[in-house]
């Protein structure tokens, strides 16, 4: 592979095998042979790109390679995988000027999907669809604290009022509050 390729994805691998994606449907273009049974990996989507975008710069440097040497896919050459860094840097920086600009970033990030496709391996993807996985679901919870009393409390008004979660509870005691502010305000 001499140069990288973005319009028709072909793929080489140290076995000398090659696979070739001609369409990219966000679906992961697999390197070696799909899994069977499971759920296929996907590329990144545009709603994914605030946590995303900090992760995957974070991963792609040259000199995280050789720690994670097993997450990238092995090129025949260090000059091919330099250049395959800087094309997926430029990507990475227009996909995030147009993103900040432009509610449709659909070609830059089909762009930066294939050249992930690239510099990634089918094993390195899947970290780092399970890293994102869990920076999404930190991102939603939040955790507070409260006194022991306080949660006695809420879970009596929970049964009272058959409520399952902590969430639903707290959301009907703020829905009570809001409505009881706005009746005293008439």
């Amino acid at each position: 592979m001499d140069q990288v390729e973005t319009s028709d994805v072909k793929l080489m691998h140290s076995n000398s095998e090659s696979a070739t994606c001609s369409e990219f449907d966000n679906s992961w273009c697999y390197h070696l042979s799909a899994p069977k049974a499971g759920r296929k990996l996907k590329l990144l989507e545009s709603e994914e790109l605030v946590f995303a975008l900090p992760l995957i710069y974070r991963l792609i440097p040259l000199t995280s390679i050789s720690a994670r040497r097993e997450w990238f896919v092995d090129l025949p050459s260090e000059e091919q995988r330099s250049q395959l860094y800087i094309s997926l840097s430029e990507s990475l920086s227009v996909l995030n000027k147009k993103r900040k600009h432009s509610p449709s970033v659909a070609a830059e990030l089909n762009d930066t999907n294939k050249l992930l496709n690239l510099y990634f391996s089918d094993y390195g993807w899947r970290m780092v669809r399970k890293e994102l996985s869990q920076i999404k679901k930190r991102k939603k919870k939040s955790h507070i604290e409260i006194s022991n009393d306080l949660v006695i409390r809420l879970k009596e008004y929970m049964a009272i009022n058959q409520i399952d979660t902590f969430d639903q509870a707290i959301d009907s005691l703020l829905s009570d509050q809001a409505s009881y502010a706005a009746d005293m305000l008439e």
